[in-house]
């Protein structure tokens, strides 16, 4: 058990590294290889209608609406069965100024390894940009976008290239279909859960996502259930209103 800890901290590493780079070669940890960019909650420097300020700092990842709060993704895994104890980093080499905290968690099955990068608030155009070319690169067999929708805000440039592999993408933000859908058709690669009203971007609307997309990633009705149910138990709303936040397949 020991040595597999040491290994999971080397492989970190060796990602947080080399990230920098979208042609970089990426670890390979237990089972599907996932990259979830979220953009930290941010009064200041996004468009959002204003959160109570402790919950709104995009410079403080472990209080904030979409990090460090009971329904953030990096909560949800700690607190689940389903997945093993999250290995946190502060930072990583080259994107210093930009990621300022970092997990990795592996499902207890071993299924699927999550590696989850926090940008500061006011760097949501360049966690949109590493979104992209995470799903540009090749070395992710699924990547999700959590926070704001930042196009809303930012004339963020294509990236006018076709990603080496066609790789399944995720956006739980406000009306990402609209978004986000279109540009990551032209990379090449495929949404299978976006979203078309305002929504909160709860992380166990994208751990049951993520677990029904293990199952079975082309069964587009289940990820939306999965989603949607999980969803409606956070918000407190029906499971027909859940369904009506995302997409339909």
């Amino acid at each position: 058990m020991k040595g597999g800890i040491i290994g999971l901290l080397l492989c970190c590493l060796l990602l947080l590294n080399v990230y920098g780079s979208d042609s970089a070669p990426l670890p390979k940890g237990a089972g599907k290889q996932v990259a979830v960019f979220v953009a930290l909650c941010d009064n200041e420097h996004q468009g959002i209608a204003p959160v109570p300020e402790k919950i709104g700092n995009g410079q403080d990842p472990a209080h904030n609406l979409y990090w460090g709060c009971s329904d953030a993704l990096p909560k949800v895994m700690r607190a689940s069965r389903d997945w093993g104890r999250p290995v946190y980093f502060a930072s990583y080499s080259g994107k210093k100024a930009q990621v300022i905290d970092t997990v990795v968690c592996t499902r207890a099955d071993s299924a699927a390894t999550v590696y989850a990068f926090a940008y500061r608030g006011d760097s949501i155009a360049a966690c949109m940009r590493d979104f992209e070319a995470a799903l540009a690169c090749g070395g992710y067999d699924l990547v999700a976008f959590i926070g704001h929708n930042g196009l809303m805000d930012v004339d963020l440039p294509e990236r006018g290239e076709r990603a080496s592999r066609s790789t399944d993408a995720v956006v739980l933000c406000c009306m990402s279909d609209e978004w986000f859908s279109d540009r990551i058709r032209n990379l090449g690669c495929r949404p299978v859960l976006m979203t078309q009203q305002y929504m909160y971007p709860a992380g166990k609307a994208f751990t049951e996502a993520l677990a029904a997309w293990l199952k079975s990633p082309q069964d587009a009705a289940a990820i939306h259930t999965a989603a949607a149910r999980a969803y409606a138990a956070n918000q407190g709303i029906s499971l027909k209103a859940a369904k009506g936040v995302f997409v339909a397949p």
